[in-house]
This record gives structure tokens, C-alpha cells and sequence, in this order.
């Protein structure tokens, strides 16, 4: 599977950005997609990730303000983000797992900065 991560941008603190994650195969036949982020400095980390069951699991950081959510009808994953602060700005990575043991894929990341 391939994977075509967008939606990253300049956002003001407080703002909203929506990511979206696009897969070169059915997402019904992958699963679990998930977001990961990486700021400067600092070591990749879970965001949220969806199962092909709607199954999610969120960071302790996103609860609350982070909704990942999957359109099987456009092979998307999305990230919602609201009410961003600027300890979020970094790269966000999409990945997939095909099942539960195969090894990961990832997309080429989506920059997202947070700035007044």
C-alpha cells in the first residue's frame, strides 16, 4: 500500500487543521491506519490510529481536541485537529498495517506549524 499524507499548514494557536491520509488500496482490507508526529528534537510518537473496525486509541495529548476518523468510500484516514497549541507543530506521518504483523507503511509526511 502507498500512502498520500496532506492537510499540514501554518495555523495560529487555538486554530483547526484537518489531515488526510490517502491510501492506493481499500482501507476496508487494511488493519489499522494511524497518525504519528515528530517535532524538532524529538522521537516519533503515536497520535491516533483507527482500526478497519472502527476500533481508536488516542495519545493522552490529542484526547479530547484530536478525532481520527476513516471514509472507506474514499480510501481516507483524516485527522481532525482543534484548538491547536504550538507544542503540536511538527511532521505528521500517515501509516498503514496491512495486518496486524506486517511491517508498517509510511507516508511522506505533512508539515504542520503552529504560530501567531
Amino acid at each position: 500500500v502507498q500512502l498520500v499524507d496532506s492537510g499540514g499548514d501554518l495555523v495560529q494557536p487555538g486554530g483547526s487543521l484537518r489531515l488526510a491520509c490517502v491510501a492506493s488500496m481499500s482501507i476496508s482490507k487494511i488493519f489499522v491506519m494511524g497518525w504519528y508526529r515528530q517535532a524538532p528534537g524529538k522521537q516519533l510518537e503515536l497520535v491516533a490510529k483507527i482500526t478497519n473496525g472502527d476500533g481508536k486509541q488516542y495519545a493522552d495529548f490529542a484526547q479530547g481536541r484530536f478525532t481520527i476518523s476513516r471514509d472507506p468510500g474514499e480510501d481516507t484516514v483524516y485527522l481532525q485537529m482543534n484548538s491547536l497549541e504550538p507544542g503540536a507543530a511538527a511532521w505528521y506521518y500517515c501509516n498503514a498495517k496491512r495486518t496486524p504483523v506486517t511491517p508498517p507503511t509510511w507516508g511522506e509526511g505533512t508539515r504542520v506549524t503552529v504560530s501567531s
